[in-house]
């Protein structure tokens, strides 16, 4: 594991299905426990624009290039590794930073295409007309992903056992969403004596 050493205990990561609502839910967990955001996420986005790549053809970029995704993944470990109260927004903060709160969203395919389609954050590296295309581009970018991180890591992202907190975001708020991550972030402190 990327991050074993890492002393830091109060770090929540969350990961998710795409369009499951992490950098909103992140975004409101930092304000309300005033802690720090790293994210993965803005980084390789950055990257793929550079390239003149959407999302989609940056996945398949990367897995002949798998440099870039271990020096993705590597700063979130770096990141936890000199800060504490820290929230790390990435697809495999749960692995990079192993003894934090591992929360993953889940969501239904056809919700998230709907909200990724509305996104207009997502509009410069993720440019689709059509709902059927959102959806399409949303299934093989998961699939793309789960495979080289399988390749890269040995690992799946998958599996819910890898984390400690596992909601459906399909047919709640993020503010519900950030609440029930709040109150289970506290009890596992309690329980780690943090």
């Amino acid at each position: 594991m990327l991050g074993e050493n890492i002393k830091n205990r109060h770090i929540i990561t969350i990961t998710g299905d795409l369009a499951s609502g992490k950098t909103t839910v992140t975004n409101l967990l930092a304000e309300e426990l005033g802690y720090s955001i790293h994210r993965n996420g803005a980084y390789a986005r950055k990257i793929a624009k550079e390239l003149n790549m959407d999302i989609t053809e940056y996945n398949k970029y990367v897995e002949n290039h798998p440099e870039i995704d271990r020096k993705i993944e590597q700063s979130a470990a770096e990141y936890a590794m000199e800060n504490d109260n820290v929230i790390v927004d990435a697809r495999l903060g749960w692995y990079a930073v192993p003894k934090s709160f591992k929360v993953y969203l889940k969501v239904d395919i056809d919700v998230s295409a709907r909200r990724a389609l509305n996104d207009k954050d997502r509009k410069d590296t993720e440019s689709f007309e059509t709902f059927e295309e959102q959806k399409k581009a949303l299934e093989k970018r998961y699939e793309l992903e789960n495979k080289r991180f399988l390749e890269l890591y040995g690992i799946k992202r998958n599996d819910m056992n890898n984390y400690d907190l596992v909601i459906d975001t399909s047919d709640i708020t993020p503010i519900e969403t950030k609440e029930i991550i709040k109150e289970k972030y506290n009890e596992w402190l309690k329980k780690n004596n943090y």
